[in-house]
């Protein structure tokens, strides 16, 4: 990504490396149009939020909730689909995708963010467990 940021490479040049790119990746040539629209107005530097929004409109669009599930280690497939249920449920969502993230200071468990800011929160994690042990220690 830096290297399309570079003011001081050439348009041309920038162009030539998407075009290497998308044919080894085998884009779609309307997102290669697209990556060279953002490249000819300078406006690269804007590519993760622009992604950042079309997949809340893709989301809103097609009903699908995002739920972002961090652990200490890479779950497994099945539990994933476990989590993606519950979330389905307590949302009432038509569909929902999940990311994952991986975080060592849960110690273990997990925690699922979502809702349209991933504000709420299910903390199923040994630090949210730990944290609640030492609040009551210190009442």
């Amino acid at each position: 990504m830096l290297y399309f940021q570079q003011s001081t490479i050439d348009v041309e040049e920038k162009r030539k490396f998407l075009d290497e790119i998308a044919k080894s990746s085998a884009f779609q040539p309307y997102s290669v149009n697209f990556l060279n629209i953002l490249i000819d107005s300078r406006r690269i530097s804007l590519i993760k939020e622009i992604v950042k929004e079309f997949e809340m409109a893709y989301n809103k669009l097609t009903d699908t909730e995002l739920a972002i599930v961090t652990s200490v280690v890479k779950l497994e497939s099945e539990h994933l689909t476990q989590i993606a249920k519950q979330v389905q449920k307590l949302t009432g969502a038509k569909n929902v995708r999940i990311k994952t993230a991986i975080d060592p200071s849960l110690v273990a468990g997990f925690t699922v963010s979502y809702g349209n800011t991933g504000s709420k929160l299910m903390d199923m994690s040994v630090k949210k467990q730990l944290e609640d042990i030492a609040s009551q220690i210190d009442m």
